[in-house]
């Protein structure tokens, strides 16, 4: 998207980096700051960051696939959807102690939240039983608990909520006018409700959105603008790039140039100054200079593993390659189960022993 020159909308560069945070922010708004000159976007999005967050800190979560494929949603993008033929076998959802067993191995190497992932429309009650068995394990070890397991209605999220679970993840995905362009089987309205559910509960929510799904830039900040609107924000927003799964309606879409994908990680920094802006899915596809320049646009969150749910990731050894490299490290995080720092150091992550084939791509988490 080419910057424009300045007008009516332009974006005065000295504002405070602590302003009121809004939720009222207007469309012709948020398009301004992705019209903005790409220095003065990074300018601005970094004096944001510097003001809320530790600028080399980032926070450092893992992602396991605890049931995979055979979901009957039939988003466009996913290859763990049973309408498309992408060679993803069906698996069932996974035994509670391996699941633990994975979590030990996280933490270790690291990791200070565990994220799991199930395909499923929503949880049925004998999977809600379990994977909520798997949540007290889990957060017992001293991790933070993130699930998504598609919608959910107010008394799941409740007993979500009671039995630990810190975060839920469910992304928007792209704005209320692309929607339909994408997915069919699920409403926005239904997104929304099932984020609304999760906040009532008590959670944090974690939701963002796909990028380079053919959207066109007005869609992305349509969709920056929804995660705007929740209250209060998200606390977590992963901003993907889309993975082109061959057998998936969307494996042949024109790539999204990544310095747009860098502007959305800009404008989302700014938007939500005390969010967690997750660089997600598509990290595998990126070079070491288009990340670095999306941690100063103000990412500060990332999957890390050889899998996200079931695209690939960059692998550890890289991560902390390009860490070392960048001066970053993994944030501090502390848990009621364990008061003291989960940070461990990133390069203790390639002494971790894991199961590969339990592990997946975030792909669309």
């Amino acid at each position: 998207m080419p910057a424009k020159s300045q007008d009516s909308t332009t974006v005065d560069l000295n504002l405070d980096p602590r302003p009121e945070v809004r939720h009222d922010w207007r469309l012709e708004e948020i398009e301004a700051l992705f019209e903005l000159p790409f220095n003065d976007l990074m300018f601005r999005a970094q004096q944001v960051h510097r003001a809320h967050f530790d600028p080399n800190a980032v926070q450092v979560s893992t992602l396991l696939s605890i049931k995979t494929g055979a979901c009957p949603e039939d988003c466009k993008y996913c290859p763990q959807s049973g309408h498309y033929n992408t060679g993803l076998g069906k698996e069932k959802l996974l035994e509670i102690d391996k699941v633990v067993e994975q979590a030990k191995a996280a933490k270790e190497a690291g990791a200070s939240r565990f994220c799991m992932g199930a395909a499923w429309r929503s949880p049925r009650e004998r999977d809600l039983r379990v994977v909520m068995e798997m949540v007290g394990r889990v957060k017992a070890l001293g991790l933070e608990t993130c699930m998504t397991l598609g919608m959910v209605d107010s008394d799941q999220a409740s007993r979500l909520a009671e039995a630990g679970l810190d975060y839920y993840n469910h992304n928007l995905d792209t704005s209320p006018e692309y929607y339909g362009e994408v997915i069919t089987t699920r409403s926005y309205a239904d997104r929304l409700d099932t984020l609304a559910n999760v906040r009532e509960a008590g959670m944090k929510v974690c939701s963002g959105g796909i990028l380079g799904m053919g959207e066109a830039p007005r869609d992305r900040a349509a969709l920056l603008q929804q995660l705007v609107r929740l209250q209060p924000h998200p606390e977590s927003v992963p901003i993907n790039m889309l993975v082109k799964v061959p057998g998936t309606p969307m494996e042949n879409v024109e790539d999204l140039d990544p310095l747009e994908f860098i502007r959305a990680i800009a404008v989302a920094r700014i938007l939500m100054p005390q969010s967690h802006v997750r660089l997600s899915a598509g990290r595998e596809q990126m070079d070491e200079s288009t990340q670095a320049m999306a941690f100063l646009a103000g990412a500060n969150s990332i999957f890390y593993g050889d899998t996200l749910l079931t695209t690939g990731n960059p692998q550890i050894e890289r991560d902390r390659a390009l860490f070392d490299k960048l001066g970053l490290h993994p944030e501090q995080r502390a848990t009621q189960a364990d008061e003291a720092d989960t940070e461990t150091a990133l390069a203790h992550a390639i002494q971790r022993q894991q199961d590969d084939a339990l592990f997946y791509d975030a792909a669309q988490a």
